[in-house]
């Protein structure tokens, strides 16, 4: 779908022989059309011009100008004097850009009620894409189903649901995998987003006349479908295998029959097994032309005689290393090595040290814990002891001072004793 423009540098020689049509894109390249250019502005590449549209107009990007537009139109089929063939109106302005873009954001809400409309009606298709006109008077669905629908009752809807004019066209999976766009398995975007646009019929027997294994998954492409890439080189490998011959499915030798595997164009060599081995056995061209002769004349031959196939690649050269053990000195990285051991050593030493210790402490601890429990008790003794003194003390003294001031009375003295 994109066309690289490889004429643009060329000058114009006359201006009235020049290409008067260009080529236009809308949504992002994914449908193009032509119209006449009736303004005398020249226009390059990337041009935003509002065109002819139904009852209305259409905003898109000029894709193409110059003398590949006739090249364009001659691969299409279309005619450069068409009198139906739609003009360009003028340059788009900032007016026109933002009604498209309004009328732009309309249509993800359109896809997911058109799909819920359908649904109601119980039609059997599916809505891929709704694409709006830039002034918002159009609205065209594009749908994907395998027969012929009937959806007369469902344009009536869409119209006084959307309040537009309504075209419904029906889409490939190709066509709709071109639309949504991706990456292929090869890494490159999609042929049917990029620049292919007439879409063949692909087989299975495509991928057989290239030797291909037939796996589903590897052969289908992001549409569901076979990849169209399988026809790229379906041709060469058609105009090689002429050289093949026919009817050498089935050799017959001594030991039984021998079965064709698989054709290789590039060695020119076909490749039998025999029901007794698994083992496949490479036949040059010759060779099976001359064992079915000899098959016609009713003789078996007692081998196949095989060629030995050997491979193109070149063997990959050892690198010879030298053995230098000895003669680099690494004592930097020995004393390094030394630190980091001794370092770790001593950290383990500390480690177990306080393991040890731990364990220790906590006897040594309660009997600390009791002597100091015990001289508390001894001083609270002591300082009641002292207290009860100064207690009795004061008593003393009070009743000392208790006494009656006066003269002391008389010591009585003993009485003699009789026997002096």
């Amino acid at each position: 779908m994109n066309t690289h423009d490889w004429l643009h540098n060329l000058p114009i020689a006359d201006m009235e022989s020049s290409c008067k049509v260009i080529e236009v894109s809308f949504n992002k390249g994914t449908r193009k059309d032509f119209f006449r250019n009736p303004i005398l502005q020249q226009l390059e590449k990337g041009d935003m011009l509002a065109v002819e549209g139904v009852s209305g107009f259409d905003v898109g990007e000029v894709s193409l100008t110059g003398e590949i537009v006739r090249l364009q139109m001659k691969k299409r089929g279309a005619k450069e004097d068409n009198p139906e063939m739609k003009k360009v109106l003028r340059l788009a302005s900032d007016r026109d850009l933002d009604i498209m873009v309004q009328n732009k954001a309309r249509e993800p809400e359109a896809v997911i009620r058109s799909r819920a409309i359908a649904k109601q009606l119980k039609l059997d298709m599916k809505i891929s894409q709704v694409e709006m006109q830039a002034d918002g008077r159009k609205a065209t669905f594009f749908y994907i189903a395998d027969g012929r629908v009937d959806f007369r009752e469902l344009i009536k809807v869409y119209a006084s649901e959307f309040k537009v004019k309504v075209e419904m066209r029906q889409i490939g999976a190709r066509q709709e995998a071109g639309k949504v766009g991706g990456i292929g398995s090869c890494g490159r975007e999609l042929c049917c987003s990029s620049w292919l646009t007439d879409f063949k019929s692909v087989n299975t027997a495509a991928a057989r006349y290239q030797n291909l294994s037939i796996n589903q998954t590897k052969l289908s492409g992001q549409c569901g479908r076979l990849k169209c890439c399988l026809n790229y080189e379906l041709d060469t490998y058609l105009d090689a295998l002429q050289h093949f011959p026919d009817n050498c499915d089935t050799l017959k030798v001594a030991k039984g029959n021998a079965f064709l595997i698989k054709k290789d164009i590039f060695k020119n060599l076909m490749w039998y097994t025999l029901p007794d081995s698994n083992k496949q056995y490479p036949l040059t061209i010759e060779r099976v032309i001359k064992i079915k002769s000899l098959n016609q004349q009713g003789v078996f031959p007692e081998e196949l005689e095989p060629v030995e196939v050997t491979s193109s690649k070149p063997k990959e050269v050892e690198p010879e290393f030298a053995d230098l053990v000895g003669q680099i000195s690494l004592q930097t990285l020995e004393k390094a090595d030394k630190k980091k051991r001794q370092q770790q050593q001593q950290q383990q030493k500390g480690q177990r040290a306080q393991q040890g210790q731990r364990p220790q402490q906590q006897p040594g601890n309660r009997q600390q814990g009791n002597q100091q429990g015990g001289q508390q008790g001894n001083r609270q003794q002591r300082q009641r002891g002292n207290q009860g003194n100064q207690g009795q003390q004061g008593g003393g003294n009070q009743n000392r001072n208790q006494r009656p001031q006066g003269p002391r009375p008389p010591k009585q003295q003993k009485p003699p004793q009789k026997g002096n």
